[in-house]
């Protein structure tokens, strides 16, 4: 396992950066993102993409059911957290209480690197309806599931973290490599059964009332800048536009989604 995955102040730093670097110009190509703009994170984790939403005059919500990571984005915001501008919920969306409160209340809703371990993404596209605004934007970073390692297996501890492609495996056989070498948790075999694809959520999306705003697809994720010091590089136009083969080559993509109805 790579040390940024354990060394928890810097995969803070780390996300905060890309989402700063990244994420958020990505978004502002469509959708301004400042003063009044109240942002719902979902899967915020310790909370370093939330920070670079606040910084920038927005005010934040970040749900997350894992209380350590909540934890730890409570002391890692915790001047936010003191003046208001953020409020961290340990709570599934689909509690009837979040609806209660946050009904009709977000400009924008964020999920980097969630959506791929979210089954039946159709429901939760869906239920985001009720928390967006009239004109709200939902953005979506994730990597393929076909990608070299779209499996995750990138936070195993042996040397399977080295090893691209074999989450593509059957998963009978997936399951045993991953117990021969003691790397097997319920979250490998989750995001296998999840499998999103760049084909896949672009028709779930089409089902569920959205429009496609933006989408970038990157041959290398930006991300991988302040992980490996690798510069970004866009995937190529002629791969992007087959579908068959492009998500094998491409390491993440972005998507920024709205309401058909949103906007005439």
């Amino acid at each position: 396992m790579y040390e940024f995955h354990t060394n928890k102040p810097w995969y803070f730093e780390m996300q905060y950066k890309n989402a700063k670097e990244f994420v958020i110009p990505f978004i502002e190509e469509y959708f301004r993102i400042g003063e009044n703009i109240h942002v719902l994170e979902v899967g915020c984790a310790e909370g370093g993409v939330l920070k670079a939403f606040l910084d920038k005059g927005c005010t934040g919500v970040g749900v997350e059911l894992e209380e350590g990571r909540l934890q730890l984005a409570g002391e890692f915001l915790e001047k936010e957290v003191v003046a208001g501008t953020v409020k961290l919920i340990n709570k599934n969306i689909y509690d009837p209480s979040f609806e209660t409160e946050f009904s009709n209340k977000f400009d924008l809703i964020v999920l980097k690197d969630v959506i791929e371990h979210i089954p039946n993404q159709e429901k939760i596209l869906m239920e985001f309806q009720k928390f967006l605004k009239p004109g709200g934007n939902i953005f979506f970073g994730f990597p393929p599931w076909q990608m070299p390692f779209g499996g995750h297996q990138q936070l195993c501890k042996s040397f399977l973290s080295k090893i691209p492609y074999f989450h593509l495996l059957p998963m009978g056989a997936y399951k045993w490599i991953l117990n021969y070498f003691n790397e097997y948790v319920p979250e490998f075999v989750e995001i296998k059964e999840t499998g999103i694809s760049t084909t896949r959520f672009e028709r779930i999306v089409r089902e569920t009332g959205y429009d496609i705003k933006l989408n970038t697809h990157f041959l290398l994720n930006p991300i991988y800048k302040f992980k490996f010091g690798l510069k970004p590089i866009k995937q190529f136009g002629f791969i992007k536009a087959v579908p068959p083969i492009r998500d094998f080559l491409t390491t993440c993509v972005y998507y920024l989604i709205e309401l058909k109805e949103a906007k005439n």
